[in-house]
């Protein structure tokens, strides 16, 4: 019989290995939001500004990374500015954490190496902005986010506002079901659309509190591997306006055609130029999405530790 291999160290902070041994409920969070989704200086105070709404939510918020190698879950303040002030910091998925491990490199984890660490370290739940999915045209580029398998490996609830909008929806949709992900809306049969709480496509499920959305996590982690993809949309009067939505979404689009942007560049990329066409607009709806996100993660994992076990 071929021995196990040895599990790479997780590195965990004091307060998040402090609630972990001791059943209390804890949140994972990316860093590529910090590193790459948000605007230098904007997201050292958006990095607090999520881990205080996973507190309100009755959590501990353990925001993860790869440092010199070894990946973090919890930060340190320092660390936190380490990862918020680096221009040059890697973006790492499940494919490139090996990468750094070796060479000690450095870099902000995304949704799918996010999941495989916060499960490696023993949490339940974890909460974020948007996933990942198919791209537009993936039937010529083959272009599909690694989030969506990773989800299909890895037993926690992810909040999100759906996926990013830049992304084909219904073919993401199809692809959660194939690879049986649980979809459930909370508070709503509607798949929100991240800068909008509609995208348009229903989903057959739905929660009302976070007690309900732990009982299916716990449920799902009886039955199967694989995660529950809770689906949490802004209110109305809190989304980005629809019709400049479609606006810049389509000139965003565009522009990174015409720039021949491909890849795990395309998000960034986009992002940024949404945040100038709207004129900010769009990163105001980000971090409020991000920040209602993190409380309602904050209360699953609450209610998730409260269950019998």
């Amino acid at each position: 019989m071929t021995a196990a291999l040895p599990r790479p160290p997780v590195r965990l902070s004091a307060e998040v290995a402090d609630a972990l041994a001791s059943g209390g409920p804890v949140v994972a969070l990316e860093s590529t939001l910090l590193a790459h989704g948000l605007p230098r200086p904007d997201n050292r105070s958006a990095a607090d500004d999520v881990e205080a709404a996973v507190r309100a939510g009755g959590a501990v918020p353990a925001t993860i990374a790869v440092l010199d190698g070894v990946p973090h879950v919890g930060l340190t303040a320092a660390q936190v500015d380490r990862v918020c002030a680096d221009p040059d910091l890697a973006k790492l998925g499940v494919r490139d954490l090996p990468v750094a491990a070796a060479l000690g490199l450095s870099g902000a984890t995304t949704v799918s190496s996010t999941a495989l660490l916060a499960e490696r370290a023993g949490i339940a739940v974890f909460a974020t902005g948007g996933l990942g999915g198919v791209h537009r045209q993936s039937i010529d580029t083959f272009d599909e986010s690694a989030d969506l398998t990773a989800l299909s490996r890895t037993s926690l609830a992810v909040v999100c506002a759906g996926v990013k909008s830049i992304l084909d929806v219904p073919a993401t949709l199809e692809r959660l079901e194939s690879l049986s992900v649980t979809v459930v809306g909370y508070r709503t049969r509607t798949f929100p659309g991240f800068y909008v709480a509609d995208s348009g496509h229903g989903l057959d499920w739905s929660v009302e509190d976070p007690g309900q959305a732990a009982a299916v996590l716990a449920a799902r982690r009886r039955l199967a591997p694989g995660a529950v993809v809770v689906a949490n949309p802004l209110p109305v009067d809190e989304q980005l306006d629809p019709d400049l939505h479609d606006r810049v979404i389509a000139g965003a689009l565009a522009a990174a055609d015409a720039a021949g942007v491909r890849g795990k560049e395309v998000t960034p990329f986009v992002l940024d130029h949404l945040h100038r066409a709207s004129d900010g607009a769009t990163l105001a709806v980000n971090v409020r999405l991000v920040l209602r996100n993190a409380e309602l993660a904050g209360a699953i994992a609450a209610a998730l530790a409260a269950l019998p076990a």
